[in-house]
């Protein structure tokens, strides 16, 4: 049973996947994390599970735990060597010494740049190992070299994806963690920090929802975004192009992914069997198969074949090096807020809205918007996620 890939192209392709990489017996079932949450639990307590492979996003694990999952720890040592990163390997736990999922495929967010931009970079700095110091002092020089006009730009439009900046990059880089930390003094260095970027980038991002759109009209020469909302910009002239992880901060380079994972349930009546498909769906080939046609990038290393299209190929490079940069620190959408869930990234748009757009003071603006955070998660009663500490039982609250 998936939560993902559940429209009907998706889903027909993976349900190719899956006969190419183990066997035809393989029955696809698609639902909701609600609806799988449901199934799971009412099998596994009545003593009739008919699922064996659970295939959904970390949330959706999390939110099932230990009580109805299977311990895949041995299995996950069998696949130690496929080159999962640590961070992966450490989400799959969730917050125990077990492992409860096999990391399957993710998305991400990343900084996509045209390559004549690149001369205006800070003596020293490397494109592909940015600090947001760097990445700053770039969008100056850039802007200066442009008559005072930026070329910068971010996705900050009613349906752009700033929010995930703020809460899955910019927090974590900048203070280790994310609601934890919300209204930290490390927090407030941070949105000054936003305000100065902002300074020198294009006004008009306020209206920019995908940034592939502005980046392929030259509105805009270095952007950050999700790369499904990116791939479109290189995808006519590659060999223009760059696409390279998202910057560091002080506490590290935060990054903020898209994590899908494999699981199996507890009282499985065919767990071995389950596992062998686990173990097919770790295979390089099968998951470039999956990036070639459902664009979910590999957990494990894999080769780019040589007939991937060139922007795909970009963007998995630059995958790979975020994954493997060193002070990595990921984070994830939230995780179990359900219907909230859009009420969180509220909290950080209006955030923005206030302190970026309109100058109000950062500490005032922060705890107000804390005590909106602090009054979800009181009715929500999760654990924390992702980079927060996660403490199983313990309901996350507002530092």
């Amino acid at each position: 049973m998936t939560t993902q890939f559940t429209p009907v192209e998706e889903s027909k392709n993976l349900s190719g996947i899956l006969k190419s990489a183990y066997a035809p017996g393989v029955r696809l079932v698609t639902g909701d994390s609600s609806q799988l949450g449901t199934q799971v639990r009412s099998q596994a307590d009545s003593g009739r599970m008919q699922i064996d492979v659970i295939a959904g996003l970390h949330g959706d694990f999390a939110m099932l735990g230990e009580e109805y999952l299977t311990d895949l720890s041995g299995l996950m040592g069998e696949l130690s060597d496929r080159g999962y990163s640590a961070d992966l390997v450490d989400l799959a736990k969730l917050g125990t010494q077990k492992t409860w999922y096999i990391p399957w495929c993710q998305a991400t967010y990343m900084v996509c740049a045209r390559k004549s931009a690149l001369e205006h970079l800070p003596a020293g700095a490397d494109v592909k190992t940015l600090t947001y110091d760097q990445y700053l002092d770039w969008a100056i020089a850039a802007r200066k070299a442009n008559g005072g006009k930026p070329v910068f730009g971010l996705p900050a439009g009613s349906q752009g994806l700033l929010a995930r900046f703020v809460q899955g990059h910019l927090y974590p880089s900048f203070t280790g963690a994310m609601v934890t930390a919300f209204r930290s003094p490390q927090a407030v260095t941070m949105w000054q920090y936003l305000k100065e970027l902002w300074a020198n980038t294009v006004p008009s991002s306020t209206n920019y929802n995908f940034m592939q759109e502005p980046l392929g009209s030259g509105e805009v020469s270095v952007a950050w975004d999700h790369v499904a909302r990116l791939v479109g910009a290189p995808k006519d002239h590659p060999d223009d192009w760059v696409m390279v992880p998202s910057p560091a901060g002080p506490k590290g380079r935060g990054y903020m992914s898209v994590v899908l994972g494999l699981g199996i349930p507890k009282g499985s009546k065919h767990a071995d069997a389950a596992k062998d498909v686990l173990r097919s769906m770790a295979k390089p080939d099968i998951q470039i198969d999956l990036l070639r046609q459902n664009s979910f990038f590999p957990t494990v290393n894999a080769s780019i074949p040589s007939d991937l299209p060139p922007a795909i190929r970009l963007e998995y490079d630059a995958v790979r090096a975020q994954q493997a940069a060193p002070r990595g620190i990921i984070s994830l959408p939230p995780v179990g807020l359900g219907k909230h869930d859009g009420e969180m990234s509220k909290i950080f748009v209006d955030a923005f809205t206030a302190i970026v757009l309109n100058n109000a003071n950062i500490r005032k603006t922060l705890d107000s918007q804390a005590k909106v955070m602090q009054s979800i998660l009181d009715e929500v009663k999760v654990p924390c996620w992702a980079p927060d500490p996660v403490e199983p039982g313990k309901t996350c609250a507002v530092g």
